[in-house]
């Protein structure tokens, strides 16, 4: 799904890189935590996956194609993204927002029917804001607001999903719910690429990780190879201790 070969990024000739020699594969269906502290290059590496910004040297294709050559429809096609921030000028419904989603399925200048407007209530659903439909989403909290932008992500119905911080807004609860439904995704088929500060987050929804430090990829393999108490010690400059129970790992740090 995703090429990556060695890969630079510097925003303009004068500033220092903010990505250095990425290098990375991705097959369909799996699914990637880009995890690193802030400041990693974690969302700059989102944005030149989605072709938002063009690497300085190196080449990333997906599915063959430089993401930044994609004519609009077949991006919006292929990929969606759950962003973490975002301007909203207008006071949308919840529902309305959703189904912005279902823009690349209509033709030109066409209003959502009936099959897109299921499609969007489905996806409320399965975030469990469906009661907040005919909400405005400038009323919303910050954690309703993440979970809606979820639910257009999934609205969209891509065989690529993109998360910047996805759970950055959420409580316990709700961060447990937004990890399953990606697992869902993943089961599902759907590739997924998200970026964290948070290594459980990574270690519960991804099967592959890329550790990002200093714009530099430490690391990168399947998680159980990668989230390790010794990398994730480098990666984050304390120590990291890692408890495998089951099938489940716990990520803490060590007093």
């Amino acid at each position: 799904m995703i090429e990556a070969h060695k890969i630079s990024f510097s925003y303009t000739p004068q500033l220092p890189e903010v990505l250095r020699d990425i290098s990375f594969s991705l097959p369909q269906g799996a699914s990637l935590a880009l995890l690193g502290p802030n400041g990693a290059g974690k969302t700059t590496l989102l944005d030149i996956i989605l072709g938002w910004s063009i690497p300085t040297s190196g080449r990333i294709t997906l599915l063959g194609s430089p993401p930044h050559e994609l004519p609009r429809t077949d991006a919006g096609a292929l990929m969606s993204l759950a962003a973490q921030s975002e301007h909203i000028t207008f006071s949308f419904t919840a529902l309305e927002y959703v189904l912005f989603g279902r823009t690349p399925h209509l033709r030109s200048l066409s209003a959502p029917g009936k099959k897109d407007r299921e499609i969007a209530i489905q996806a409320l659903r399965e975030v469990k804001l469906l009661h907040l439909a005919r909400r405005h989403i400038t009323t919303l909290s910050g954690g309703e607001l993440q979970l809606v932008k979820l639910a257009r992500s999934i609205a969209q119905q891509t065989p690529l999903l993109l998360l910047d911080e996805p759970t950055s807004d959420l409580d316990p609860g709700n961060t447990t719910q937004v990890v399953d439904l990606l697992k869902r995704r993943h089961e599902q088929g759907i590739t997924l690429v998200f970026t964290t500060h948070d290594p459980m987050v990574a270690s519960e929804a991804a099967d592959h990780v890329a550790l990002l430090s200093g714009g530099r990829l430490l690391e990168f393999g399947p998680s159980q190879d990668v989230l390790t108490h010794t990398l994730l010690s480098e990666l984050y400059g304390t120590k990291m201790m890692v408890l495998i129970d089951g099938k489940h790992r716990i990520i803490y740090r060590d007093h």
